[in-house]
């Protein structure tokens, strides 16, 4: 129970972000939104590398407080793009492929993980979460180059 309490902040700090993404994905390109939110969660990743040993829950708690506040200006733009991109009666098609994106996305992540955890032994969190903040990296310099094109 008491790590329930310790990730809460993650999704409610992303719900609590989300709605604001979305007014500003109206007036701004999503891309740089997206990119912001990655930066943020990537910073927050990295924020977790660095925690002491033994963290005081509050210290585990802001963290994934500010994971949370770059994720929620990350998804809401980025599912807007992806279903907005094609024409109307192809919206059906562009949610199937979101959904199938999820969905692979969080079988590779756990297979990475699992990969991760078993080449690295006593620093495989530390390793998954560099990776976690490598890939969050990527995806807002992918992101950002969207603004340029």
């Amino acid at each position: 129970m008491e790590t329930g309490f310790l990730v809460t902040p993650w999704p409610l700090m992303t719900a609590a972000t989300a709605p604001i993404a979305g007014r500003l994905t109206i007036r701004h390109p999503a891309s740089v939104i997206c990119s912001v939110g990655l930066a943020l969660l990537a910073i927050g990743l990295l924020l977790m590398v660095f925690l002491p040993t033994t963290p005081a829950k509050w210290d585990v708690v802001w963290r994934l407080a500010l994971c949370g506040i770059g994720f929620g200006p990350f998804q809401t733009p980025n599912n807007t793009a992806m279903m907005t991109v094609g024409p109307i009666g192809r919206s059906g098609a562009a949610g199937g492929m979101n959904a199938a994106a999820r969905y692979i996305g969080w079988s590779l992540g756990s297979a990475l993980v699992s990969l991760i955890f078993g080449l690295s032994g006593d620093r495989g969190a530390i390793s998954c979460l560099v990776a976690a903040m490598a890939f969050a990296l990527m995806g807002a310099a992918t992101s950002s180059a969207r603004r340029f094109r």
